[in-house]
């Protein structure tokens, strides 16, 4: 059997205060895809088809963020078959596309999932994503934010958007919100059975 595990990751204290919520705990967190999940480059070939690109580690980050009890949503504003496809590879239940109002986007989810304001947690980008950081318990931005996003958030992640800016945020929630050596812990466990 595998011992627990040392994390190599460490975040500042009042963050991870800040990460816990102002509820009970976070218990959704809602990501941009545009700038979040991708660079935030949209490759539109001469066929028309939208390519985007997206990161490993952080749809790893999504499907721990499930695993810990954490429901992923995707909450974005526009609507593309590779956003649906990268969704669909990573099986979250919860995602609105072509979100004009991404607040009202996020209140339907939230209600149908019984989850308060309080303990959600948002990761965006630009000024579309600040309704959502004004209402959330706990909001991050990424790196190469706008200056908006970044000034509004309680914490800006090491790593840029599509590079590892969403994993950051999936590891600060999971250690937050005492998930992380957990699941860890369960990992290594599973690596070792025979």
């Amino acid at each position: 059997m595998a011992s627990t595990p040392k994390s190599h990751l460490s975040f500042p204290p009042d963050v991870l205060l800040m990460a816990q919520g102002a509820g009970t705990g976070i218990k959704a967190a809602i990501f941009d895809v545009d700038g979040v999940l991708t660079d935030g480059t949209i490759w539109i070939t001469e066929a028309g088809e939208t390519l985007k690109n997206f990161n490993v580690l952080d749809g790893q980050g999504l499907l721990m963020l499930r695993k810990g009890g954490i429901t992923p949503i995707v909450i974005t504003g526009r609507d593309s078959a590779a956003v649906r496809r990268r969704v669909s590879d990573l099986g979250l239940a919860h995602a609105a596309f072509g979100a004009s109002d991404k607040v009202a986007a996020a209140n339907d989810i939230l209600q149908t999932l019984g989850v308060d304001w309080g303990d959600v947690a948002v990761i965006g980008d630009d000024w579309p994503d600040l309704p959502l950081f004004a209402n959330a318990g706990f909001a991050c931005a990424p790196a190469n934010a706008h200056a908006e996003a970044r000034g509004a958030a309680h914490h800006v992640t090491a790593h840029e958007g599509g590079r590892g800016a969403a994993r950051e945020f999936c590891d600060l929630l999971l250690m937050a919100n005492g998930l992380y050596a957990p699941l860890m812990t369960k990992l290594l466990v599973t690596l070792d059975a025979k």
